[in-house]
């Protein structure tokens, strides 16, 4: 079909697709986690996954629009999904100030997380939760509850593994009859966060390793271990005040990828530049300019185990206690319920997009009519330098 040749429409900036197709190293080079995710992201929005042809019935013209890959690690198919993941935990807010922590990775660690993703990115997990719940515990007297989410990837692209906790300001007493709120501008202690998260995290990977649950050799792990700093940072920032701070919390780090099209200034000379924050110097907007190879291996030391869970729900917003839980903890706040959800079909997804944008996908990119149809199916193709939508 012509629709599967091999001509690149032009688009109006550099994107990640684009960058991964030119550099990556060869499908058969990469463990299975770092191919299925290179082919999905350089496959997405061209005729190797399909789509469907359309036309407008008033000026003949015709676009091709190719499917998305769905591809977590994406940017481009990241924005629909994260505004209704977003709307959907709206209902889980509580009318209490939050507070957002970063659990924090030590570099010495890092061969330990990079030989073992899945089994050490589960462990932090633990950990971290586990010193959330017990230091609130012991300090408020009261079980909060928290979004938690993984990252593992620094402004450099660097691997950076950490953990972002959004966090009630409070949670229920023990007996589950009182509220407990924390201070108006402080949680808990951070040292102590610090060194309960180490203790945790530290005996948890002792554990792995004496049990064999690891690929590193015990006397190399347990080495690592030893050698570890006995300072460890949690930082806390300031308190998010009213749901809408909160919501652009949670969009800004769940459904983060490690570098979006937005970031990407210049493919030039066998060398990306890309944007990155520098903290050390007021977060002030830097260009990095590194070789194209170096680029995608960082990129795909970010891709997560197939399936892996990377937001999580912890204390009264664990799955299996959130429904009564947090009926208990409204009750107490004199919260009245939010009202049970629309039994109206699920929004498609071109109402979403519209409600999202403002901008009608049915709408011809050329003369502007709504008379902008599907005419045919276009079957997937063969891989290949293909052209993209746009």
């Amino acid at each position: 079909m012509a629709h599967c040749g091999n001509s690149r429409r032009t688009r109006p900036r550099l994107d990640l697709a684009a960058v991964l197709s030119r550099f990556a190293p060869p499908l058969e080079g990469l463990n299975r986690t770092r191919s299925r995710v290179l082919r999905a992201i350089t496959s997405c929005r061209t005729a190797v996954l399909g789509g469907r042809l359309h036309l407008c019935r008033d000026c003949g013209h015709e676009v091709p629009v190719y499917n998305s890959c769905r591809n977590r690690h994406c940017p481009k198919c990241q924005n629909l999904t994260r505004a209704r993941w977003i709307e959907a935990q709206m209902r889980h807010l509580l009318p209490v100030p939050y507070f957002h922590l970063v659990f924090t990775v030590p570099d010495s660690l890092h061969p330990l997380f990079l030989r073992d993703p899945r089994q050490t990115y589960n462990l932090l997990f633990e950990a971290v939760a586990e010193t959330v719940l017990g230091v609130c515990g012991q300090q408020l007297g009261a079980t909060p509850g928290f979004t938690a989410v993984l990252h593992t990837w620094n402004q450099r692209l660097l691997f950076h593994p950490h953990i972002h906790c959004i966090i009630t300001g409070g949670g229920l007493s023990q007996d589950r009859q009182r509220w407990i709120a924390s201070r108006p501008n402080f949680l808990v202690s951070v040292r102590q966060l610090s060194e309960v998260f180490r203790g945790k995290l530290l005996a948890r990977l002792e554990a792995a390793l004496r049990a064999g649950d690891l690929h590193t050799k015990r006397s190399f792990g347990l080495a690592i271990l030893r050698q570890t700093s006995p300072k460890w940072n949690v930082y806390s920032k300031p308190p998010m005040a009213g749901p809408e701070q909160v919501l652009r919390y949670l969009g800004r780090y769940t459904h983060r990828v490690a570098i979006g099209d937005e970031r990407l200034v210049a493919l030039e000379d066998g060398h990306v530049t890309f944007l990155w924050r520098d903290r050390s110097r007021g977060n002030k907007v830097r260009p990095l300019r590194i070789p194209g190879a170096a680029f995608a291996r960082r990129f795909l030391l970010h891709a997560l185990p197939h399936r892996f869970v990377r937001i999580r729900h912890r204390g009264l917003l664990a799955n299996a206690v959130r429904a009564h839980r947090l009926a208990a903890a409204r009750a107490l706040l004199h919260e009245p319920a939010p009202p049970e959800p629309s039994r109206q079909p699920r929004e498609s997804w071109k109402e979403l997009y519209i409600r999202l944008t403002g901008n009608d996908p049915t709408r011809c990119p050329a003369c502007g009519s709504s008379s902008f149809v599907v005419v045919a199916e276009l079957p997937p193709c063969t891989p290949q330098p293909a052209a993209r939508s746009p």
